[in-house]
């Protein structure tokens, strides 16, 4: 069995809990009469797993379980999903301003380079950490009221729909992963280069006007995406596949 199993296990029976720090390289070398090197791979494997965070000059520590998020959602926000979800969100509001949109802002929301748009910046906390770093653009002629909302205390999405009338009906949604530049690694709190998950998307009304589009940077360690997948069954032709199971009737 291997060093990494055995702790797996310590940590999934509840020996070791979420927050708790983990015996020390030498402790583990004793304990499971390895060599140190065994010792770093197998925390190296589990922190790359999720398992244990590792912060310099403090140690290792079990992971806090990752926050779940659908990349089939329905549309609520962040917010409604956080409470939804049983955890409590809290929104720190960094940036609420009016700016001229840029050519990939311009292109995102079809509107002229240069059109004045609102960009909010916030950095959303869940159960007390730092998750999510997120910078939103809307057209400022569709919303202008927007910059003087307080989005520390409510939901983008349902402002939007009760003060504006302006319901968000679909998105489009891609990920990819990036490491943390310094200024994000400070306000995530996390490492510099740390594996950040980058959601991008853009928020579409019911006319199939854009909206918004934003980016958020959610923290690789505690975030997990889980989409669900639903098959089709195709028909040949408009035919009912029935047919194509049995053969034409002769």
């Amino acid at each position: 069995v291997q060093v990494k199993d055995i702790l797996r296990e310590r940590i999934e029976r509840g020996e070791w809990k979420p927050g708790d720090q983990l015996p020390s390289e030498p402790e583990l070398c004793q304990m499971f009469d390895v060599s140190r090197i065994v010792i770093r791979q197998a925390l190296k494997e589990m922190t790359y797993e999720g398992l244990v965070v590792r912060r310099k000059g403090k140690g290792t520590f079990v992971a806090e379980p990752k926050i779940r998020e659908s990349l089939v959602q329905k549309l609520t926000g962040f917010y409604q999903d956080m409470v939804d979800g049983g955890h409590k969100p809290v929104t720190q509001v960094l940036k609420q301003i009016t700016i001229p949109a840029g050519s990939k802002v311009a292109a995102a929301l079809h509107i002229e380079v240069g059109t004045p748009v609102i960009e909010i910046d916030r950095l959303r906390y869940v159960d007390g950490e730092p998750i999510v770093l997120v910078t939103t653009y809307l057209p400022y002629a569709l919303c202008p009221g927007v910059l003087q909302e307080d989005l520390s205390q409510q939901s983008l999405y349902a402002c939007l729909e009760r003060k504006y009338g302006l319901f968000i009906a679909r998105g489009h949604r891609t990920l990819e992963a990036v490491p943390a530049n310094e200024y994000e690694a400070r306000l995530l709190q996390v490492d510099k280069g740390a594996p950040l998950v980058r959601l991008e998307s853009v928020g579409y009304l019911e006319d199939g006007r854009p909206i918004e589009y934003y980016h958020a940077l959610h923290r690789g360690d505690r975030s997990r995406f889980e989409v669900e997948l639903i098959r089709v069954r195709e028909q040949l032709n408009g035919s009912d596949p029935r047919a194509r199971r049995n053969g034409p009737e002769t």
